[in-house]
């Protein structure tokens, strides 16, 4: 692929981040071809003029690149090495790139498997949720040295802001993992000062905007707070997402027999929230752990659903998350 010839390229899963993307790739005139679970989550795309295909095989069997943002790494093993994967489809040459938040073991295991099949695959998770994916200014995170990614470029570049190079396959996970569990410790920070400041009576807003200008600020409060103080759970990264991509960061951790105290908290608390009714919640719906009975039953969550502690483990009080019965 010349850095100046059109390619075709196939993108497999066109959800809340993916179809944001895709367009952008199309208004730098790219062939697209899309495939999702639910064809009525491409259908905006098809309408603008991206192929449709039936299975993601189908999707890269003459692509010159493939690009995957799919939800788990159970559905990125599926997408690649599947019956109906791209990892066989893809022609010989094809580049593979995987804009999941996913596992770098199996990142590390498709970049092998693709190298012996004379193709490319490299890990690129993504950052700056829905607002980064419809402004076209992602924050890309690439397992793969700026000269092995070079040729997709003009492509990557369609739709992102920035890119970093952590220069071997897995390693781009790896990255973004960190940056998910700096987050995380960021929304729990900015959880406890809007109920500290509603439960002394100060005004939160305000609050929020003197904390935003100096160092007890951070992105997460200046994007993620102002829906929270608005009630607006609406989902810019999902609930679920967020607690897999936690879990797979203390998962990283364990292996390296290392211990993320503040991550092991914050998931807990994520956790909580996907287990009583708000897994496709925005991230932000943290907040409702702090809240009264009925603000939470009116944002969908039912605390009722919360699983007992089995007897033969230590109880862990997961009420002691939902600060304000």
């Amino acid at each position: 692929m010349s850095r100046y010839k059109l390619c075709k390229v196939a993108f497999i899963g066109t959800g809340i981040m993916g179809a944001p993307i895709c367009g952008h790739i199309m208004d730098a005139g790219f062939d697209l071809t899309v495939y999702s679970r639910t064809k009525a989550k491409a259908e905006p795309l098809i309408a603008r003029g991206a192929h449709w295909a039936e299975s993601p095989a189908a999707a890269a069997r003459e692509a010159d690149l493939v690009l995957t943002m799919v939800g788990y790494p159970s559905d990125v093993e599926d997408v690649y090495l599947g019956s109906e994967g791209v990892l066989a489809a893809a022609p010989k040459g094809a580049y593979l790139v995987d804009l999941t938040t996913s596992d770098p073991t199996l990142a590390r295991e498709l970049y092998d498997a693709a190298e012996v099949m004379d193709k490319h695959a490299f890990d690129c998770p993504v950052t700056g949720g829905d607002a980064g994916a419809i402004a076209g200014t992602l924050t890309l995170i690439a397992g793969a040295t700026e000269a092995y990614a070079a040729p997709v470029l003009p492509v990557l570049e369609s739709f992102s802001g920035r890119i970093f190079y952590f220069d071997k396959a897995g390693a781009g996970q790896t990255a973004k993992l960190c940056n998910q569990v700096s987050l995380a410790a960021c929304m729990v920070g900015y959880a406890d000062a809007m109920a500290l400041a509603e439960q002394s009576g100060i005004d939160v807003a305000r609050m929020l905007e003197m904390v935003g200008s100096g160092m007890g600020g951070s992105v997460a409060m200046e994007r993620l707070a102002p829906r929270s103080l608005a009630g607006d759970y609406k989902p810019g990264f999902l609930m679920e997402h967020f607690r897999k991509d936690l879990g797979l960061a203390i998962s990283s951790a364990e292996d390296l027999q290392l211990t993320l105290p503040g991550t092991e908290t914050a998931f807990q608390m994520v956790d909580t929230i996907c287990e009583v009714g708000g897994a496709r919640l925005g991230t932000q719906a943290l907040t409702l752990l702090y809240e009264d009975e009925d603000t939470c039953a009116e944002a969908g969550l039912d605390w009722s659903l919360l699983p007992e502690p089995e007897p033969a483990k230590p109880a862990t009080d997961f009420s002691k998350y939902h600060f304000n019965h």
